[in-house]
């Protein structure tokens, strides 16, 4: 059955001279560049929407953004339903379907995309009553219907078994946790707990309550005049009711004294995401903010000079790339410094990344440098200024963080200005090395002991996908690793009714980017195997194995499977892998009790002939198998079995999620067939 659920997975994946130059003294700074930002014009509805207006004939295009202003707000058990309220608003409304809305914004070229905070639409000038229309309608008349949202949780839950093997997803759970609590929105994660609470109701509350045009901005860019503007806002907004909408203040932040030291666990992982993190309190506007923007990308702000660049890539060699993130908020923002590195220099390169944070606290920037990242930025603000959608941003922006006036105009004049003494200024005021979360995501086992060097007291903190304190495999002394083999051997039937099976058939359906893919597994005692993949009547991939020589068949041709491909199979080949552990050549190692998922299980290391390497889990409870982690040519692949099915008296996976890198699958067994009496010519090669 590993075999089964392996190969169909990787079956997817089958388909003159110049003159010198004297470059020892750079130039002086030159003034900062004039700039001509355009103008708009603003106004305000009876029922408080503020409308901006930025008027760009060059293209008879007029694109609407519609921004709400409130505050964060907890989610609680049903944590993600904002999100999805967001994302359905176009999925029918009380005079549309989903259909209806989707056919009429194709049938006009246009684009109208919802979230949580806002509705985005675009349109030729000559379909903009249309596009308003369907606009309006979306967002003042949203039903939210019942199958809409049960397909949105399907995939969401997809999503979160995908990010469950994507150590940057992990890492930012994790973070986001530590710097802001779990008591605070910017914390919360969701989970397939938290989606299984997710009503109708909750999304309808949610629009209800906070989608009111008296915290509400409508930025409209284009081929348009502000007449024109005001008509349709009033047309088409104006009817849009105002309502007191809730406030809401969270100050539950954790605050450190002392590093941080936090690690996670993904299994047969050979690099490990590091990061260096804490809040920053920085709002969009700050008058530090420039500075600040500038010793950023000082230290690792994106350029290829940044120094966290130079350091880990240039000079050690450790990642391909280390950059840093200095983020604004209108609540709070933080400081970031991350990187991917090979597990063996993880401690290694999290001790650079501190250096650098360090020295750019205490070593002033040199002339050049400082002079390439202002030019940088400033070639970066000029070209923005290049799309009118700019210029409503800035309109926005001034509004929104009451910023002067002048800020967007002054805004190189300011950066012109920022001197080496400013930037480490900057370093000074907001970096803190000395209270910062140090987190690392890989190998655990291999990486714990060497994080305790960043921790004054030798702590470190294990956390799971969720945030949640977990403890490594702890060793136990009561059971071997061949007892918990035994045990899900039990489980699932025992070994007499395995033994009964000399053939069986597994038909599995799956989804993937839209397509319905079906999968035909056939084996046959002792190590046969065909698995055909189809999507509708066409086969995309067939592999076949005789016990000796297999091939790989498909729309492209056929591929005889090398010695390494061959052997691999071979070991996986047996109906139930597990009777095969014990067999020469094999090794196998009992790691100890960790909680996966809130669930205690045997983790166990199995080493096959071909020397490659899986872990499996099997629960503490009942003896069957979790989880299991394998490595492939595409990256590990994890396996979570979601439930069991009886098919003859054995227990078999009937549901199961297949995660690789950041794709993720649903797997729905729909048929077994044993001892259907398969011909050995099926497997012929």
């Amino acid at each position: 059955m590993r075999h089964i659920l392996s190969t169909i997975a990787l079956s997817l994946f089958a388909t003159g001279a110049m003159a010198q130059l004297d470059r020892s003294t750079p130039p002086d700074a030159g003034p900062a560049p004039q700039i001509n930002i355009g103008e708009y014009e603003k106004f305000t509805l009876k029922n408080g929407l503020q409308v901006f207006v930025v008027e760009d004939h060059k293209l008879p295009m007029v694109t609407y953004s519609l921004t709400l202003d409130t505050d964060p707000l907890i989610e609680g058990e049903a944590a993600g339903y904002i999100s999805l309220a967001g994302e359905l608003m176009r999925s029918g409304t009380t005079k549309r379907t989903k259909a209806e809305i989707d056919e009429s914004v194709d049938f006009i070229g246009a684009a109208l995309n919802t979230s949580s905070q806002g509705i985005f639409a675009r349109s030729l000038k000559k379909h903009s009553e249309t596009l308003l229309s369907l606009m309006s309608d979306v967002l003042i008349n949203p039903t939210f219907p019942q199958e809409e949202l049960d397909k949105s949780l399907k995939q969401m839950e997809t999503a979160i078994q995908a990010n469950k093997n994507e150590p940057s997803a992990i890492a930012r759970n994790i973070a986001s946790l530590l710097r802001y609590g779990k008591e605070d929105p910017y914390g919360e994660i969701t989970s397939e707990e938290s989606l299984q609470n997710i009503t109708v109701n909750h999304l309808k509350n949610y629009h209800r309550t906070y989608f009111r045009p008296n915290v509400a901005y409508l930025v409209i860019v284009g081929d348009i005049t502000v007449k024109e503007a005001k008509k349709q806002a009033k047309s088409h907004f104006g009817k849009w009711k105002k309502a007191a909408v809730p406030a809401h203040s969270y100050n539950s932040r954790p605050t450190y004294d002392a590093p941080v030291v936090a690690i996670a666990n993904r299994d047969g992982a050979n690099q490990s995401t590091i990061m260096v993190t804490h809040t920053v309190p920085m709002t969009p506007g700050h008058p530090d903010a420039i500075k600040a923007s500038v010793m950023n990308s000082v230290l690792g702000g994106g350029s290829f000079s940044s120094r966290l660049f130079q350091n880990l890539r240039e000079d050690k060699g450790y990642t391909y790339g280390a950059y840093s993130r200095f983020s604004t908020d209108k609540r709070i923002g933080y400081f970031s410094a991350e990187a991917q590195v090979r597990t063996s220099v993880t401690d290694s390169a999290l001790h650079q990344i501190l250096f650098e944070i360090e020295r750019i606290r205490t070593e002033p920037v040199a002339a050049d440098d400082l002079e390439l990242i202002k030019n940088m930025l400033t070639g970066s603000f000029s070209r923005s200024l290049e799309d009118p959608q700019t210029i409503a941003n800035f309109a926005l922006n001034i509004e929104r963080y009451n910023l002067p006036a002048d800020y967007y105009r002054t805004y190189l004049e300011k950066l012109s200005a920022v001197t080496a003494e400013d930037v480490t200024a900057m370093a000074k005021k907001y970096l803190e090395p000395g209270s910062s979360i140090i987190l690392a995501v890989g190998e655990a086992d291999k990486i714990e002991e060497s994080m305790r060097a960043f921790s004054p007291t030798g702590k470190v903190t294990r956390y799971d996908f969720y945030g949640n304190e977990v403890k490594g495999a702890v060793a136990v002394d009561n059971i071997t690793a061949r007892e918990v083999i035994e045990r899900y051997i039990t489980a699932i039937g025992g070994v007499d009714a395995i033994n009964r099976i000399e053939d069986i058939t597994t038909t599995a359906a799956m989804s993937v980017q839209g397509m319905e893919l079906k999968m035909v597994s056939r084996q046959k005692a002792p190590d046969k195997v065909l698995v055909e993949t189809f999507m509708g009547n066409n086969l995309l991939s067939k592999q076949i194995y005789d016990g000796v020589k297999g091939k790989i068949v498909s729309p492209m041709g056929e591929q005889q499977l090398d010695e390494e491909m061959l052997q691999e199979v071979k070991e996986s080949a047996a109906i139930i892998s597990e009777l095969t552990y014990f067999n020469e050549g094999f090794s196998v190692e009992l790691l100890g009790i960790e909680a996966i998922d809130g669930s205690d299980c045997y983790k166990i290391s199995v080493t096959r002939p071909s020397g490659k390497s899986s872990i499996a889990y099997y629960a503490v409870a009942d003896g069957l198998k979790y989880r299991e982690i394998a490595e492939t040519p595409q990256g590990s692949m994890v396996t979570n079995i979601k439930e069991y099915t009886e098919a003859e008296g054995c227990l078999f996976p009937g549901s199961v999620n297949q995660a690789i890198g950041p794709q993720s699958f649903d797997i729905t067994i729909g048929q077994i067939e044993i001892n259907t009496g398969l011909d050995d010519a099926l497997f012929t090669n």
